[in-house]
């Protein structure tokens, strides 16, 4: 092979490589939260469990409020919910503990969360959190025995 061709063929691959890493990058989703805003079910479970302990405002933002003590927004991928989520959040201090969650599928598919999430950002709270329910509610809440509404 001679050269000409090699040093084209080189400009060529780097530059679809290139393309794809830029394309990649774009495709990737920011998620709204933090890694350390994310909680773990347990420690939410234990909470509920000890009246002593200072409780969490617990707002579900999806089908239904199953979290004992949980409050039902409705889907937030409505914006009639999204509505009733701001005008709950009105009353609220922006340093209460909030704990938002929907549990109707894995995160990666949820069209719930990141809208309120997103919300409570732009509403300058300074401690909401949201539910690790990963795979969903089902699983992740109810199979473990945690506590829910009657």
């Amino acid at each position: 092979m001679n050269v000409s061709f090699l040093r084209t063929l080189i400009s060529f691959l780097a530059m679809w490589t290139l393309v794809f890493v830029l394309l990649s990058f774009q495709t990737l989703q920011k998620e709204p939260w933090s890694p350390d805003q994310l909680l773990n079910p347990e420690d939410l479970a234990t909470t509920i469990n000890n009246p002593q302990n200072h409780q969490p405002l617990i707002l579900c933002v999806g089908p239904a409020a199953t979290i004992k003590n949980s409050i039902d927004i409705g889907a937030a991928h409505d914006k009639e919910n999204l509505d009733k989520l701001k005008q709950k959040l009105k009353t609220i201090p922006k340093d209460k503990v909030i704990v938002l969650y929907c549990g109707c599928c894995p995160f990666n598919k949820c069209p719930n969360i990141r809208p309120a999430f997103e919300l409570l950002n732009k509403m300058k709270f300074e401690n909401h959190k949201l539910l690790n329910l990963p795979r969903n509610l089902k699983v992740d809440w109810i199979d473990h025995g945690y506590p829910v509404n009657n």
